[in-house]
């Protein structure tokens, strides 16, 4: 079994949110009777409040990836043991169960076990066999090093490490069906798993949906560079050319959260942390808007770099119709639609092949913070996304399209309907 340490340098930090969403200041203590006060404030049920922890959330959960992602960058025959596949061949890593596992015990924590529901990715049946603890155990190790760092963000952390039984309920506690009634948070643990073994682009999403409408989102990016150019380039050249010439700060930063809650007409953005600096959120977070380019022979489009679940003929076609004349950026992940909402891509497209059904764990938080960045998301009908039925986007016509603005997507729009019949898809 294969157990990795990274050293890390804890700042004590506050997640910034604009001024008037600040939230009464938490208890970080970890008492049990802090923690009930806390989870019985009004303030938990309050939507700012809600956004702020989730923030939180996520910046962990950033910081466990970046962790598990270094190890597994390792060379071979030293990372055993934090990958395994699913089913349907596609990877998960320690890194997926331990974000679950994290996410889901901050937000039962504070908002009460019986007022959190969840839907999520993972599920925790490969970790429950006797042929698994070694998996587990990484995973147990991933998370309690992660929570101990809770106070760190504004959160109370555990009184003691959480046992194995503890880590496997947690994660099957994210079993919510979802459904067009009541509240549930939605998680993408790692989307982008390929990219994140393969040391690329990932993202981790975690959105509020109420009554079937996503109300708040959140998009942890740990390897999105502060520079557009650098999107361009798989994360290891980067690695390379940057031992050879190291850049300036803030040329390349450890990554980004991306933030919005519905009706605030913003969306904002932070750092993780510069672990060689003492880090001042209050400065560092600004609000983000989508790009003003409107001539599409200006425009930037983003497409998954997965041809299985995406037609990239039809999506170059449909882009070269309309006028981009650029390359495409292929990027992993809902990277894409931190893309659009930074204002470094202007058009996001995706048309599934018969067949694949969109799960709404890899849509929710990227669409609303895109869309209060400014930007629309809609299918390729034009209609908004149905996030009220259940664990995928039923109903979905023929694909999405997240564009900056409304000129952008109504072209884009006319142009399927022109070559739709074509498609094969």
């Amino acid at each position: 079994m294969l157990s990795f340490t990274i050293s890390t340098v804890v700042f004590p930090i506050q997640v910034p949110v604009p001024a008037r969403w600040r939230w009464k200041q938490v208890c970080a203590s970890a008492t049990a009777e802090n923690r009930l006060a806390w989870a019985q404030q009004s303030a938990c049920r309050d939507r700012d409040g809600e956004l702020e922890v989730a923030v939180k959330a996520v910046q962990m959960a950033c910081g466990l990836c970046q962790r598990v992602q270094e190890a597994l960058l390792l060379p071979a025959g030293q990372n055993s043991g934090l990958k395994t596949s699913k089913d349907d061949r596609s990877p998960v890593t320690v890194a997926d169960w331990a974000v679950q596992a994290t996410v889901s015990w901050v937000l039962s924590q504070c908002f009460g076990e019986e007022h959190t529901s969840i839907i999520a990715e993972e599920d925790e049946s490969e970790l429950s066999s006797a042929e698994s603890t070694p998996l587990l155990d990484l995973v147990v190790s991933s998370v309690n090093r992660c929570l101990r760092e809770a106070p760190s963000y504004g959160l109370p952390g555990p009184e003691r490490e959480l046992r194995r039984t503890e880590i496997v309920e947690l994660i099957g506690r994210c079993n919510s069906r979802g459904g067009p009634k009541g509240r549930f948070w939605v998680l993408d643990p790692v989307d982008g798993t390929l990219g994140f073994v393969r040391g690329d682009q990932y993202a981790i999403a975690l959105a509020l949906i109420e009554d079937g409408e996503v109300v708040l989102g959140v998009l942890g990016c740990p390897n999105y560079p502060m520079k557009k150019e650098w999107l361009n380039y798989h994360q290891r050249y980067y690695r390379l050319v940057s031992n050879l010439s190291p850049p300036a700060f803030g040329s390349w930063h450890k990554g980004c959260v991306l933030y919005a809650r519905k009706g605030g007409g913003q969306a904002w953005m932070q750092p993780l942390h510069d672990l060689t600096q003492v880090l001042d959120l209050e400065k560092s977070a600004r609000v983000i808007q989508v790009s003003s380019v409107s001539d599409p022979a200006g425009a930037t489009f983003c497409e998954p770099v997965e041809k299985a679940n995406s037609s990239h003929l039809f999506t170059e076609g449909l882009a070269h119709s309309v006028g981009v004349r650029k390359q495409p950026l292929r990027v992993y992940s809902m990277v894409k639609y931190a893309a659009v909402a930074r204002g470094h891509a202007e058009i996001f497209m995706k048309f599934a092949r018969a067949g694949y059904k969109e799960k709404i764990w890899d849509h929710a938080a990227g669409v609303i913070i895109i869309q209060e960045a400014g930007g629309v998301v809609t299918d390729a009908r034009g209609s908004p996304l149905d996030f009220s039925k259940g664990v995928y986007l039923e109903g979905l016509d023929r694909g999405i399209i997240a564009c900056s603005g409304a000129l952008l997507h109504g072209r884009i729009i006319e142009a399927v309907d022109a070559s739709w019949d074509s498609s094969n898809l």
